[in-house]
């Protein structure tokens, strides 16, 4: 523990660039989102100490990192919120895009039960009243699990 005290006397600027670099690892290896922000407080820090402007030492420097990485956050949220509103339609939610799309029937319907082809992939599909034969078109109505609700 001396040696790093050590370090961090000598050189705080290779502490704090080390500190984001993992940071920075961590998020691109898993992509959290929230590693992001400390990260680059920890390379403001780091600048910070190698201009060495007066911080009073480890403590001066940890709060500036906390308050970088607090506002970065808080500002980062913002503007996510701004560029993707939480009511625009998820490109990742593949079941909540299939809905008003067309599908081709593939599989007699029987009972209401049968099989359609839409956006690249085969679904079983339920209806209500009398079902298109094989190869005709429906409309996929909603989505309940791995089954579609569609209508002629």
């Amino acid at each position: 523990m001396d040696a790093l005290i050590d370090l961090h006397a000598a050189q705080p600027f290779w502490i704090w660039l080390a500190l984001g670099v993992i940071l920075l690892a961590v998020e691109a290896a898993f992509s959290t989102e929230w590693l992001l922000w400390p990260a680059v407080a920890a390379g403001i820090v780091a600048v910070v100490t190698a201009l060495n402007l007066p911080l009073g030492g480890f403590w001066g420097e940890a709060a500036l990192f906390a308050v970088l990485t607090v506002i970065a956050t808080l500002m980062s949220r913002r503007l996510i919120q701004r560029v993707n509103p939480g009511d625009a339609p998820d490109i990742n939610a593949r079941d909540g895009r299939l809905v008003g799309e067309r599908a081709r029937v593939t599989e007699t319907f029987v009972d209401g039960r049968g099989r359609v082809f839409v956006s690249g992939a085969e679904w079983a599909a339920e209806i209500d009243g009398a079902a298109p034969p094989v190869g005709e078109s429906v409309i996929v109505e909603s989505v309940d699990g791995a089954r579609l609700r569609v209508r002629a």
